[in-house]
Protein backbone atom coordinates (compact mmCIF):
# COMPACT_ATOMS: atom_id res chain seq x y z
CA UNK A 1 0.00 0.00 0.00
CA UNK A 2 1.29 3.50 -0.90
CA UNK A 3 1.79 6.24 1.65
CA UNK A 4 -1.23 8.12 0.38
CA UNK A 5 -3.27 4.93 0.54
CA UNK A 6 -2.13 4.47 4.12
CA UNK A 7 -3.25 8.01 4.97
CA UNK A 8 -6.58 7.44 3.28
CA UNK A 9 -7.02 4.18 5.15
CA UNK A 10 -6.20 5.79 8.49
CA UNK A 11 -8.56 8.67 7.72
CA UNK A 12 -11.31 6.24 6.85
CA UNK A 13 -10.79 4.28 10.07
CA UNK A 14 -10.76 7.52 12.08
CA UNK A 15 -13.93 8.71 10.36
CA UNK A 16 -15.74 5.47 11.00
CA UNK A 17 -14.57 5.41 14.61
CA UNK A 18 -15.70 9.02 15.10
CA UNK A 19 -19.08 8.26 13.53
CA UNK A 20 -19.46 5.21 15.72
CA UNK A 21 -18.65 7.22 18.83
CA UNK A 22 -21.16 9.93 17.84
CA UNK A 23 -23.84 7.30 17.37
CA UNK A 24 -23.08 5.84 20.76
CA UNK A 25 -23.10 9.28 22.38
CA UNK A 26 -26.40 10.15 20.70
CA UNK A 27 -27.91 6.89 21.85
CA UNK A 28 -26.65 7.41 25.38
CA UNK A 29 -27.98 10.95 25.31
CA UNK A 30 -31.42 9.68 24.33
CA UNK A 31 -31.29 6.98 26.97
CA UNK A 32 -30.13 9.52 29.51
CA UNK A 33 -32.98 11.80 28.59
CA UNK A 34 -35.39 8.91 28.98
CA UNK A 35 -33.83 7.92 32.27
CA UNK A 36 -33.95 11.52 33.41
CA UNK A 37 -37.59 11.76 32.32
CA UNK A 38 -38.41 8.51 34.11
CA UNK A 39 -36.63 9.74 37.21
CA UNK A 40 -38.51 13.04 37.05
CA UNK A 41 -41.83 11.21 36.72
CA UNK A 42 -40.86 8.96 39.63
CA UNK A 43 -40.02 11.99 41.77
CA UNK A 44 -43.32 13.63 40.80
CA UNK A 45 -45.27 10.49 41.64
CA UNK A 46 -43.32 10.14 44.87
CA UNK A 47 -44.08 13.71 45.82
CA UNK A 48 -47.76 13.17 45.05
CA UNK A 49 -47.74 10.03 47.17
CA UNK A 50 -46.08 11.98 49.96
CA UNK A 51 -48.71 14.69 49.66
CA UNK A 52 -51.46 12.08 49.73
CA UNK A 53 -49.82 10.46 52.74
CA UNK A 54 -49.72 13.84 54.44
CA UNK A 55 -53.35 14.42 53.48
CA UNK A 56 -54.29 11.03 54.95
CA UNK A 57 -52.55 11.73 58.25
CA UNK A 58 -54.79 11.84 61.29
CA UNK A 59 -57.08 14.86 61.07
CA UNK A 60 -59.07 14.21 64.22
CA UNK A 61 -59.56 17.08 66.65
CA UNK A 62 -59.58 14.88 69.75
CA UNK A 63 -58.28 16.78 72.76
CA UNK A 64 -55.57 14.53 74.19
CA UNK A 65 -55.92 16.14 77.61
CA UNK A 66 -59.65 15.40 77.77
CA UNK A 67 -59.06 11.86 76.53
CA UNK A 68 -56.44 11.25 79.19
CA UNK A 69 -58.64 12.67 81.94
CA UNK A 70 -61.52 10.37 80.94
CA UNK A 71 -59.17 7.41 81.01
CA UNK A 72 -57.55 8.24 84.32
CA UNK A 73 -60.89 8.63 86.09
CA UNK A 74 -62.18 5.38 84.57
CA UNK A 75 -59.04 3.46 85.48
CA UNK A 76 -59.22 4.78 89.04
CA UNK A 77 -62.85 3.68 89.25
CA UNK A 78 -62.09 0.10 88.18
CA UNK A 79 -59.14 -0.11 90.53
CA UNK A 80 -61.46 0.81 93.41
CA UNK A 81 -64.33 -1.54 92.54
CA UNK A 82 -62.30 -4.73 92.19
CA UNK A 83 -63.16 -7.44 94.72
CA UNK A 84 -60.49 -8.97 97.00
CA UNK A 85 -60.55 -12.18 94.92
CA UNK A 86 -59.42 -10.23 91.84
CA UNK A 87 -62.81 -10.15 90.11
CA UNK A 88 -65.20 -7.43 89.11
CA UNK A 89 -68.95 -7.75 89.76
CA UNK A 90 -69.04 -11.52 90.26
CA UNK A 91 -66.67 -14.49 90.15
CA UNK A 92 -69.46 -16.37 88.38
CA UNK A 93 -69.32 -13.97 85.42
CA UNK A 94 -65.61 -14.04 84.48
CA UNK A 95 -66.20 -12.29 81.18
CA UNK A 96 -66.59 -9.00 83.03
CA UNK A 97 -63.26 -9.52 84.81
CA UNK A 98 -61.58 -10.38 81.51
CA UNK A 99 -62.94 -7.21 79.90
CA UNK A 100 -61.81 -5.06 82.85
CA UNK A 101 -58.29 -6.51 82.81
CA UNK A 102 -58.03 -6.04 79.04
CA UNK A 103 -59.33 -2.47 79.31
CA UNK A 104 -56.84 -1.56 82.03
CA UNK A 105 -53.89 -3.02 80.14
CA UNK A 106 -54.86 -1.31 76.88
CA UNK A 107 -55.20 1.95 78.79
CA UNK A 108 -51.55 1.82 79.79
CA UNK A 109 -51.85 0.23 83.23
CA UNK A 110 -48.83 -1.94 84.01
CA UNK A 111 -49.02 -5.71 84.31
CA UNK A 112 -47.43 -5.25 87.73
CA UNK A 113 -50.27 -3.03 88.92
CA UNK A 114 -52.13 -4.85 91.74
CA UNK A 115 -55.52 -4.60 90.04
CA UNK A 116 -54.19 -6.13 86.83
CA UNK A 117 -52.06 -8.74 88.60
CA UNK A 118 -54.97 -9.89 90.78
CA UNK A 119 -57.34 -9.99 87.81
CA UNK A 120 -54.91 -12.07 85.77
CA UNK A 121 -54.39 -14.44 88.70
CA UNK A 122 -58.14 -15.04 88.89
CA UNK A 123 -58.31 -15.76 85.16
CA UNK A 124 -55.35 -18.13 85.45
CA UNK A 125 -57.33 -20.08 88.02
CA UNK A 126 -60.02 -20.73 85.39
CA UNK A 127 -57.67 -22.44 82.93
CA UNK A 128 -58.89 -25.98 82.23
CA UNK A 129 -56.98 -29.02 81.03
CA UNK A 130 -58.68 -28.76 77.65
CA UNK A 131 -57.13 -25.29 77.21
CA UNK A 132 -60.37 -23.41 77.75
CA UNK A 133 -60.72 -20.62 80.32
CA UNK A 134 -64.14 -20.80 81.90
CA UNK A 135 -66.10 -21.51 85.06
CA UNK A 136 -67.25 -25.05 85.91
CA UNK A 137 -70.45 -26.05 84.07
CA UNK A 138 -70.20 -22.87 82.02
CA UNK A 139 -72.61 -22.34 79.13
CA UNK A 140 -70.43 -19.48 77.89
CA UNK A 141 -67.16 -21.24 77.18
CA UNK A 142 -66.49 -19.43 73.91
CA UNK A 143 -67.25 -16.00 75.35
CA UNK A 144 -65.28 -16.50 78.57
CA UNK A 145 -62.28 -18.05 76.83
CA UNK A 146 -62.21 -15.47 74.03
CA UNK A 147 -62.17 -12.52 76.43
CA UNK A 148 -59.56 -14.20 78.63
CA UNK A 149 -57.33 -14.75 75.60
CA UNK A 150 -57.53 -11.03 74.83
CA UNK A 151 -56.56 -10.24 78.44
CA UNK A 152 -53.59 -12.61 78.39
CA UNK A 153 -52.50 -11.36 74.96
CA UNK A 154 -52.52 -7.76 76.24
CA UNK A 155 -50.33 -8.88 79.18
CA UNK A 156 -47.98 -11.03 77.09
CA UNK A 157 -45.20 -8.56 76.30
CA UNK A 158 -42.54 -10.89 77.70
CA UNK A 159 -44.11 -14.12 76.43
CA UNK A 160 -45.18 -15.38 79.85
CA UNK A 161 -48.63 -16.35 78.61
CA UNK A 162 -47.72 -17.67 75.15
CA UNK A 163 -48.24 -21.35 75.99
CA UNK A 164 -51.61 -20.68 77.61
CA UNK A 165 -52.76 -18.55 74.72
CA UNK A 166 -51.78 -21.29 72.28
CA UNK A 167 -53.81 -23.91 74.16
CA UNK A 168 -56.80 -21.58 74.49
CA UNK A 169 -56.59 -20.82 70.77
CA UNK A 170 -56.77 -24.54 69.99
CA UNK A 171 -59.73 -24.91 72.37
CA UNK A 172 -61.63 -22.09 70.66
CA UNK A 173 -61.04 -23.59 67.24
CA UNK A 174 -62.58 -26.80 68.54
CA UNK A 175 -65.75 -24.90 69.49
CA UNK A 176 -66.28 -23.49 66.01
CA UNK A 177 -69.26 -25.01 64.20
CA UNK A 178 -67.81 -26.92 61.23
CA UNK A 179 -67.12 -30.41 59.92
CA UNK A 180 -66.49 -31.65 63.47
CA UNK A 181 -70.26 -31.30 64.01
CA UNK A 182 -70.91 -32.99 60.64
CA UNK A 183 -71.88 -29.66 59.13
CA UNK A 184 -71.37 -28.74 55.50
CA UNK A 185 -70.27 -25.25 54.41
CA UNK A 186 -73.80 -24.61 53.17
CA UNK A 187 -75.28 -24.99 56.66
CA UNK A 188 -76.43 -21.72 58.27
CA UNK A 189 -74.47 -22.48 61.46
CA UNK A 190 -71.23 -23.33 59.67
CA UNK A 191 -68.21 -21.27 60.78
CA UNK A 192 -69.92 -19.55 63.67
CA UNK A 193 -69.27 -19.60 67.40
CA UNK A 194 -71.86 -19.37 70.16
CA UNK A 195 -72.65 -20.17 73.75
CA UNK A 196 -71.20 -23.67 73.74
CA UNK A 197 -71.49 -26.65 71.41
CA UNK A 198 -75.09 -27.34 72.32
CA UNK A 199 -76.39 -23.90 71.36
CA UNK A 200 -76.59 -21.96 68.16
CA UNK A 201 -73.79 -19.66 66.98
CA UNK A 202 -74.35 -15.91 66.70
CA UNK A 203 -72.54 -12.88 65.31
CA UNK A 204 -71.66 -11.38 68.70
CA UNK A 205 -69.93 -14.54 69.92
CA UNK A 206 -68.29 -15.04 66.54
CA UNK A 207 -66.96 -11.49 66.73
CA UNK A 208 -65.37 -12.16 70.13
CA UNK A 209 -64.08 -15.50 68.78
CA UNK A 210 -62.32 -13.71 65.90
CA UNK A 211 -60.96 -11.00 68.20
CA UNK A 212 -59.37 -13.77 70.29
CA UNK A 213 -57.93 -15.62 67.29
CA UNK A 214 -56.51 -12.35 65.97
CA UNK A 215 -54.97 -11.56 69.38
CA UNK A 216 -53.42 -15.05 69.32
CA UNK A 217 -51.84 -14.34 65.93
CA UNK A 218 -54.33 -15.60 63.33
CA UNK A 219 -54.09 -13.97 59.90
CA UNK A 220 -56.84 -13.23 57.39
CA UNK A 221 -56.20 -16.44 55.45
CA UNK A 222 -56.40 -18.67 58.52
CA UNK A 223 -58.89 -21.52 57.84
CA UNK A 224 -60.86 -20.76 61.03
CA UNK A 225 -61.12 -17.09 60.05
CA UNK A 226 -62.34 -17.98 56.58
CA UNK A 227 -64.89 -20.41 58.01
CA UNK A 228 -66.13 -17.64 60.29
CA UNK A 229 -66.44 -15.36 57.27
CA UNK A 230 -68.99 -17.75 55.79
CA UNK A 231 -71.13 -17.44 58.91
CA UNK A 232 -70.71 -13.67 59.13
CA UNK A 233 -71.73 -13.27 55.48
CA UNK A 234 -74.97 -15.10 56.27
CA UNK A 235 -75.72 -12.61 59.03
CA UNK A 236 -76.01 -9.81 56.48
CA UNK A 237 -79.23 -8.60 54.93
CA UNK A 238 -77.75 -8.70 51.44
CA UNK A 239 -78.60 -11.02 48.57
CA UNK A 240 -75.31 -12.41 47.29
CA UNK A 241 -73.77 -15.75 46.43
CA UNK A 242 -72.39 -15.69 50.00
CA UNK A 243 -75.83 -15.84 51.63
CA UNK A 244 -78.07 -18.79 50.83
CA UNK A 245 -80.61 -18.08 53.58
CA UNK A 246 -84.18 -16.81 52.98
CA UNK A 247 -83.70 -13.72 55.15
CA UNK A 248 -81.86 -11.11 53.03
CA UNK A 249 -84.50 -11.01 50.30
CA UNK A 250 -87.00 -9.81 52.89
CA UNK A 251 -84.91 -6.81 53.99
CA UNK A 252 -81.84 -6.47 51.72
CA UNK A 253 -80.56 -3.25 53.30
CA UNK A 254 -76.91 -4.31 53.81
CA UNK A 255 -77.08 -4.33 57.60
CA UNK A 256 -76.47 -7.27 59.94
CA UNK A 257 -78.54 -9.23 62.45
CA UNK A 258 -77.78 -11.63 65.30
CA UNK A 259 -77.89 -15.07 63.67
CA UNK A 260 -79.25 -16.96 60.67
CA UNK A 261 -78.93 -20.30 62.50
CA UNK A 262 -81.74 -22.38 64.02
CA UNK A 263 -84.45 -20.43 62.27
CA UNK A 264 -82.74 -17.04 62.54
CA UNK A 265 -82.96 -14.27 65.11
CA UNK A 266 -82.51 -10.53 65.36
CA UNK A 267 -82.38 -8.74 68.71
CA UNK A 268 -84.13 -5.89 66.90
CA UNK A 269 -87.08 -8.11 66.01
CA UNK A 270 -88.67 -9.08 62.72
CA UNK A 271 -90.07 -7.08 59.85
CA UNK A 272 -93.71 -7.45 58.84
CA UNK A 273 -92.76 -9.94 56.12
CA UNK A 274 -90.71 -12.11 58.51
CA UNK A 275 -87.33 -10.59 57.78
CA UNK A 276 -84.65 -10.12 60.46
CA UNK A 277 -84.13 -6.44 61.24
CA UNK A 278 -80.63 -5.03 60.90
CA UNK A 279 -79.18 -3.07 63.81
CA UNK A 280 -76.04 -1.06 64.37
CA UNK A 281 -73.98 -3.00 66.89
CA UNK A 282 -74.17 -6.16 64.78
CA UNK A 283 -73.58 -4.23 61.56
CA UNK A 284 -70.36 -2.70 62.89
CA UNK A 285 -69.37 -6.13 64.24
CA UNK A 286 -70.03 -7.71 60.85
CA UNK A 287 -68.14 -5.00 59.00
CA UNK A 288 -65.15 -5.29 61.33
CA UNK A 289 -64.97 -9.07 61.08
CA UNK A 290 -65.15 -8.98 57.28
CA UNK A 291 -62.19 -6.62 57.20
CA UNK A 292 -60.34 -8.92 59.63
CA UNK A 293 -60.96 -11.76 57.18
CA UNK A 294 -59.36 -9.84 54.34
CA UNK A 295 -62.54 -8.87 52.47
CA UNK A 296 -61.76 -5.91 50.20
CA UNK A 297 -63.38 -2.53 50.78
CA UNK A 298 -64.55 -2.81 47.16
CA UNK A 299 -66.42 -6.04 47.90
CA UNK A 300 -70.20 -5.65 47.64
CA UNK A 301 -70.64 -6.92 51.21
CA UNK A 302 -68.35 -4.26 52.66
CA UNK A 303 -69.83 -1.56 50.44
CA UNK A 304 -73.37 -2.44 51.47
CA UNK A 305 -72.48 -2.51 55.18
CA UNK A 306 -70.70 0.83 54.84
CA UNK A 307 -73.76 2.34 53.16
CA UNK A 308 -75.93 1.07 56.02
CA UNK A 309 -73.77 2.74 58.66
CA UNK A 310 -73.62 5.91 56.55
CA UNK A 311 -77.41 5.97 56.52
CA UNK A 312 -77.79 5.30 60.23
CA UNK A 313 -74.70 7.01 61.64
CA UNK A 314 -75.44 8.00 65.22
CA UNK A 315 -73.87 8.36 68.64
CA UNK A 316 -77.16 9.17 70.35
CA UNK A 317 -78.35 5.58 70.20
CA UNK A 318 -77.59 2.07 69.00
CA UNK A 319 -79.63 2.36 65.78
CA UNK A 320 -82.23 -0.35 65.68
CA UNK A 321 -82.12 -0.93 69.44
CA UNK A 322 -82.22 2.58 70.90
CA UNK A 323 -80.42 2.68 74.25
CA UNK A 324 -80.10 -1.08 74.56
CA UNK A 325 -76.52 -2.30 74.25
CA UNK A 326 -75.36 1.28 73.75
CA UNK A 327 -71.87 0.94 75.24
CA UNK A 328 -71.19 -2.39 73.54
CA UNK A 329 -72.15 -0.46 70.41
CA UNK A 330 -69.71 2.38 71.15
CA UNK A 331 -66.88 -0.11 71.50
CA UNK A 332 -67.76 -1.94 68.27
CA UNK A 333 -68.35 1.37 66.44
CA UNK A 334 -64.87 2.63 67.36
CA UNK A 335 -63.11 -0.63 66.53
CA UNK A 336 -64.81 -0.94 63.14
CA UNK A 337 -64.14 2.63 62.00
CA UNK A 338 -60.54 2.37 63.21
CA UNK A 339 -60.14 -0.88 61.27
CA UNK A 340 -61.50 0.91 58.19
CA UNK A 341 -58.74 3.50 58.60
CA UNK A 342 -60.95 6.58 58.38
CA UNK A 343 -60.67 9.79 60.40
CA UNK A 344 -63.57 11.64 58.80
CA UNK A 345 -66.61 9.45 58.18
CA UNK A 346 -69.14 10.81 55.72
CA UNK A 347 -72.77 9.97 56.41
CA UNK A 348 -75.48 9.52 53.79
CA UNK A 349 -76.35 13.23 53.81
CA UNK A 350 -72.78 14.15 52.91
CA UNK A 351 -71.86 15.42 56.37
CA UNK A 352 -68.36 14.47 57.51
CA UNK A 353 -67.92 13.32 61.09
CA UNK A 354 -64.75 13.43 63.13
CA UNK A 355 -66.03 10.28 64.78
CA UNK A 356 -63.26 10.08 67.37
CA UNK A 357 -63.87 13.62 68.62
CA UNK A 358 -67.63 13.10 68.56
CA UNK A 359 -67.40 9.89 70.58
CA UNK A 360 -65.06 11.46 73.12
CA UNK A 361 -67.46 14.39 73.50
CA UNK A 362 -70.40 12.04 74.17
CA UNK A 363 -68.41 10.02 76.67
CA UNK A 364 -67.16 13.16 78.42
CA UNK A 365 -70.76 14.27 78.87
CA UNK A 366 -71.99 10.91 80.20
CA UNK A 367 -69.13 9.99 82.55
CA UNK A 368 -70.25 9.85 86.18
CA UNK A 369 -68.42 11.89 88.84
CA UNK A 370 -66.85 8.67 90.17
CA UNK A 371 -65.32 7.96 86.74
CA UNK A 372 -67.74 5.26 85.60
CA UNK A 373 -70.39 4.94 82.94
CA UNK A 374 -73.66 3.04 83.22
CA UNK A 375 -76.62 2.41 80.94
CA UNK A 376 -80.11 3.04 82.28
CA UNK A 377 -81.31 0.45 79.77
CA UNK A 378 -80.15 -2.55 81.77
CA UNK A 379 -79.89 -5.25 79.11
CA UNK A 380 -76.86 -7.48 78.50
CA UNK A 381 -75.38 -6.40 81.86
CA UNK A 382 -75.17 -2.70 80.87
CA UNK A 383 -76.75 -1.72 84.18
CA UNK A 384 -73.40 -2.80 85.66
CA UNK A 385 -70.91 0.11 85.67
CA UNK A 386 -67.92 -2.24 85.66
CA UNK A 387 -68.59 -3.82 82.29
CA UNK A 388 -69.79 -0.52 80.80
CA UNK A 389 -66.68 1.32 81.99
CA UNK A 390 -64.54 -1.45 80.49
CA UNK A 391 -66.35 -1.06 77.16
CA UNK A 392 -65.66 2.67 77.23
CA UNK A 393 -61.96 2.27 77.99
CA UNK A 394 -61.68 -0.19 75.10
CA UNK A 395 -63.46 2.28 72.83
CA UNK A 396 -61.20 5.14 73.92
CA UNK A 397 -58.17 3.11 72.82
CA UNK A 398 -59.30 3.69 69.21
CA UNK A 399 -59.85 7.41 69.80
CA UNK A 400 -56.15 8.17 70.12
CA UNK A 401 -55.27 10.63 67.32
CA UNK A 402 -52.24 8.55 66.31
CA UNK A 403 -54.23 5.32 65.98
CA UNK A 404 -55.07 4.16 62.44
Amino acid sequence: MSFSGSILGNWLVAFLAHSFIRCIMTLLSRVSRRVFFAMAVAVLISSRVEVRAADSASTTTVDRKVLQELRQKAVSYLQQTQSPDGTWTSSGVPGITGLCVTALLRSGVSIEDPSVAHGLKFLEGLIREDGGIYTPQSLHKNYETSISVMAFAAANQDGRYSARIKKADAFLRGLQWDESEDLKPEDTAYGGAGYGKSQRPDLSNTSFFLDALKAAGAKADDPAVQKALKFVSRCQNLETEHNNTPFPAKVNDGGFYYTPAAGGNSQAGNTANGGLRSYASMTYAGLKTMLYAGVSKDDQRVKAATEWVRKFYSLEENPGLGSQGLYYYYHTFAKALSTMGVDQFEDASGKKHDWRAELVAVLQKTQKPNGSWVNAADRWYEGDPNIVTAYVLLALEYCEPAKK
